[in-house]
């Protein structure tokens, strides 16, 4: 047998695929290495002042102390006084340090006494926008009127944009790596297919814009929420220091990769495709004695560096493709929460079957619709690779949909669960319709087999009795006319011929509503990463309605107090019964420090709901026996954190307030 030796093509590609894979590699190995385990969203773990603290002197500074680290900006932190203007520099003081994840903001000086809000917004390490507000007081506590800022982070106009370049980073991933799927994989001869190269090419014009896009917007979205922020070098350079800035960074270094990947996917492959396919006509033609002569050495060299281009294409290509949806993994939900070492693998076969599955089948109604000749094996691959897809993404769906939701009840509670419901109807619905799909491409496998080529002598008996211009006239606008008539015929015999397989166009009108439920269902999924996991959601409202929960019992408490007057120390004791919305009793008790009733000339009571500026409520309890007092039908109109103030008077100029949050259900 004669060697054949490598063509130059073929000799530089192998080498530069060993070293693109070992780059790519590197690159992913740090992606993966930068990723640590964290709480799904970002929490409030501490702050300085804390939550309702009375502080003697004005603070220097607020510091927020969170779960996992945060986005912030300079507008992130806001401290308003009493009647609500703005107290702090506008300063934004990163305090990190080590596993701290701790920001600042400092204040003006010569504060006076009264009680500060604390209004703060950030973006979480899995994108999502977090924000809450908590007071503390100088001095003593005032009563406030501060109206909390209607700007959301991550919403207004730039969130609209930053959500656009979202879907459409999803959109053009899917197409991208399932198109050049759908041809190594199935339908070889689509390389050199004009329609599929530009779906592709647009495909990865549409996700290098998008990531572009996020990057710059990055800025506004996490900080004051003004387009004109995008300019911003010293933002741009504090987004490249987040995990998020880093992952589409990364996008786009492994874009360039893809660039390379399309390039050698149309260019030496098409072209080594087409000789190897030339080649196994010719071979086709002297088995049946149709040609003559020797040249079975130039064929099998041809099929075998088409074949040495596969594989290479399909090595770089499934690192490429991972990558790239490892930067989706590292970024959101994948990336936080229980078990990311798990997640984020998983995360990555669910992306990867979900382009195979959705953006093979976008590259399958293109090649029905502009592509007369695609071959009916083609059809029968896709829908192998179509099958194994739904299976991976079955159970990488199973494994996420348990890791975010954690309960049954979180499947009809949260709009997590809601979501996810509607989408796993959307993939029963297009699951349904695949199998309509997979039984029109069992009628084209069973099709006569001359019935193609018999569709194909028609189109060349049109084209050949069809009238041809003799002369081409001088005039440009009647040149110009009669070609775009000539186009147009030929349009119409181009679909006479696809309308001239019955299967064939039943497959196109099964396929085409299979990418419209596609594309129903890519929306769904894009809305399901920026959605607090129902994980997060339910215990976010456990925690709340633990908080305003119906006690068991009466609420009772025990406060010192010190009138500064003769016999002015001792303990009040407050009942609440039974400590819940509506009607209550009150029982106040006055001991001295020996634990003795004391009988004091006045007591009053005052209940206030700071959440709601609700109060104070005042309360004129009656003497019921020495050192005791009581009241009954105290309304109490709503649930939350209710203030008791009991003010204790021991003489006529000697008297004292003290005062406890209690929580009423």
């Amino acid at each position: 047998m004669t060697a054949i030796a490598p063509s130059p093509a073929r000799v530089r590609v192998a080498a530069l695929l060993p070293r693109l894979t070992l780059v790519l590699a590197a690159l992913l190995a740090a992606l993966f290495t930068a990723a640590g385990p964290a709480s799904a969203h970002a929490a409030l773990t501490a702050s300085d002042p804390q939550d309702g603290a009375v502080v003697a002197t004005a603070p220097a500074q607020v510091t927020l102390s969170f779960s996992e680290q945060v986005a912030m900006g300079d507008d992130s932190i806001r401290v308003m006084d009493p009647q609500g203007k703005r107290v702090d520099t506008g300063e934004l003081r990163d305090m990190c340090s080590g596993t701290t994840i701790r920001y600042g903001t400092a204040l003006h000086s010569g504060l006076p006494d009264g009680t500060y809000t604390v209004a703060w917004q950030a973006v979480s390490a899995d994108s999502h926008p977090v924000s809450g507000a908590f007071t503390f007081s100088i001095g003593s506590p005032s009563a406030t009127s501060v109206a909390l800022p209607t700007e959301r982070v991550g919403g207004g106009p730039v969130g609209i944009a930053y959500d656009i370049a979202r879907y459409a980073a999803y959109a053009g991933f899917t197409v991208l790596v399932g198109g050049a799927a759908f041809i190594l994989l199935c339908w070889r001869r689509g390389a050199s297919q004009r329609p599929l190269q530009k779906l592709i090419v647009r495909a990865w014009v549409t996700l290098t814009a998008a990531t572009l896009a996020m990057l710059v917007l990055r800025t506004p979205y996490t900080g004051s929420g003004k387009f004109a922020d995008a300019l911003d070098l010293a933002g741009l350079k504090a987004v490249l220091e987040t995990k998020t800035g880093a992952s589409l960074v990364s996008r786009l270094l492994l874009l360039g990769a893809a660039a390379l990947f399309i390039a050698v996917l149309f260019g030496a492959y098409a072209r080594k495709a087409a000789e190897a396919a030339e080649a196994e006509e010719t071979a086709k033609r002297k088995a049946k004695g149709k040609a003559k002569g020797r040249g079975g050495d130039k064929e099998a060299g041809a099929g075998k560096e088409a074949n040495d281009l596969l594989f290479g294409l399909g090595i770089g290509g499934t690192v490429v493709a991972g990558g790239i949806a490892a930067t989706w993994a590292l970024s959101e939900h994948a990336s936080t929460g229980i078990q990311p070492g798990i997640a984020m693998p998983a995360d990555i076969l669910h992306l990867l079957a979900v382009a195979a599955w959705l953006g093979g089948l976008t590259a399958l109604l293109v090649a029905l619709h502009k592509v007369p000749g695609i071959e009916r094996e083609a059809v029968q691959r896709f829908s192998r690779v179509a099958f194994a897809s739904v299976l991976v993404l079955a159970v990488t769906g199973v494994y996420q949909s348990w890791r975010q939701l954690g309960s049954w009840s979180a499947l009809t509670g949260t709009s997590y669960g809601q979501l996810l419901l509607v989408k796993v109807g959307l993939v029963a619905v297009l699951v349904g319709v695949a199998y309509v799909s997979r039984s029109w491409t069992a009628r084209l496998t069973d099709a006569p087999a001359g019935k193609p080529a018999k569709i194909a002598r028609q189109r060349d008996v049109s084209r050949e009795t069809s009238p041809a211009a003799v002369t081409v006239p001088e005039d440009p606008k009647r040149a110009a006319q009669l070609a775009r008539q000539r186009a147009a015929r030929e349009n119409a015999r181009e679909k006479q011929v696809r309308d001239a397989d019955p299967a064939r166009a039943g497959l196109r009108r099964s396929v085409l509503a299979e990418a419209g439920i596609a594309v129903a269902l890519l929306a769904v999924t894009t809305v399901l990463t920026s959605t607090e996991p129902g994980r997060t959601a339910e215990r976010a409202s456990v925690r709340d309605s633990a908080a305003t929960a119906v006690p068991n019992r009466a609420i009772k408490i025990t406060l010192p107090f010190d009138t500064g007057g003769q016999n002015g120390k001792g303990s009040v004791r407050v009942e609440v019964d039974p400590g819940r919305v509506g009607a209550n009793s009150l029982h106040v008790w006055i001991d001295d420090p020996q634990g003795q009733p004391l009988d004091v000339p006045e007591i009053k009571v005052s209940f206030t709901l700071p959440a709601k500026d609700i109060g104070p409520l005042p309360l004129l309890p009656e003497r019921a026996a020495p050192g005791h007092w009581s009241a009954s039908g105290v309304q109490l109109p709503l649930a939350g954190e209710w203030r008791i103030d009991v003010t204790v008077r021991t003489s006529d100029i000697d008297q004292t307030t003290v005062q406890k949050n209690v929580k009423i259900g």
